[in-house]
């Protein structure tokens, strides 16, 4: 009876340990699944933050439409990849090795059904995608002028080594590496350069253009709500491009109007000494505000009448 006993506890004792251990091991591994878990909801807050700015978070008409561009080509572009995508892991799992079901065709080499499928899919996405490029190409033309029922304000860019020159030729004042607007209004950019070619990008409020010395290029832009907006360029251009960044600071129309006669209150004067000093290289320039602008030095420098030579040293 003893014997008897003694054998039956056996079973009883292994599983008592068996469930032991698993519960020691289940909350061994639930440790690093609630750290997975939480890496990854940091990790996805992350990822909306950074959506606040940037050609996801436009603020004016210009970013509103190229976000919807982005959004229909992301759309059509995840029609076929995710589908894709799920059919690949499918084929896998149903031919696999075990799956005795799956039907083994060793001399099959053709299906017109399947070419027709893998060529026609393709074929619509280029054609859908190369409709909303061609339409959103010619509505947003950098050099078509937005319609609204208020004049544009006329700003002229002069992309430095390595700093931005902004010029109001109405108001006779100049800024850099800043410029100020007013919301609601169009602003038409026109924009050169003094030395090598740049790209002029404010990511919230729409199109990049670029600059080019000899020659205008002209953009038109509008902000819609109050704000601060960086600005920067997307083209290398020397040691200091990592530094060409300015902000672009949307008021109100009263703001803006306070902020005009404020600048002409100030005593900088672009003159042709001044505009000498800007044009040599300058790495990591601040802010700048001219209240006053005798002659407006744009056509100067688009033309290429402006000497921009300086030596290697004084480059770096």
């Amino acid at each position: 009876m003893v014997k008897i006993h003694t054998a039956g506890r056996g079973p009883v004792r292994f599983l008592r340990r068996g469930c032991s251990a698993a519960k020691r091991w289940i909350d061994e591994a639930a440790a690093p699944r609630t750290l997975v878990r939480t890496t990854g909801i940091v990790c996805g807050c992350v990822m909306l933050a950074a959506c606040r700015e940037g050609v996801v978070d436009p603020q004016g008409p210009v970013g509103e439409a190229e976000r919807v561009i982005l959004g229909d080509a992301t759309a059509i572009m995840l029609a076929v990849v995710i589908p894709v995508i799920i059919l690949a892991l499918l084929f896998a799992w149903w031919f696999r090795a075990g799956n005795r079901r799956a039907t083994y065709r060793p001399e099959w080499e053709y299906s017109g059904r399947i070419e027709l499928i893998i060529w026609a899919i393709p074929a619509l996405v280029v054609l859908f995608l190369g409709g909303i490029a061609w339409i959103g190409a010619h509505d947003l033309d950098p050099r078509k002028p937005l319609e609204s029922a208020t004049p544009p304000l006329e700003v002229e860019v002069v992309s430095l080594d390595w700093r931005w020159l902004f010029i109001y030729p109405r108001e006779h004042i100049a800024t850099v590496n800043y410029l100020v607007v007013p919301t609601g209004v169009p602003i038409h950019f026109q924009l050169t350069s003094t030395s090598v070619m740049n790209s002029f990008f404010i990511p919230q409020l729409g199109s990049q253009i670029y600059t080019m010395p000899g020659m205008t290029t002209q953009l038109n832009l509008q902000a819609n709500k109050p704000g601060t907006y960086t600005g920067i360029s997307a083209q290398f251009s020397g040691p200091g491009f990592s530094d060409m960044r300015f902000t672009l600071r949307a008021e109100s129309g009263e703001g803006f109007a306070g902020w005009v006669a404020e600048m002409h209150a100030g005593s900088g004067v672009l003159d042709e000494p001044t505009l000498a000093q800007l044009v040599r290289p300058t790495r990591a320039g601040g802010e700048l505000s001219f209240g006053a602008v005798p002659e407006d030095p744009f056509d100067l420098v688009a033309h290429g009448h402006l000497a921009t030579l300086w030596s290697p040293n004084e480059a770096l």
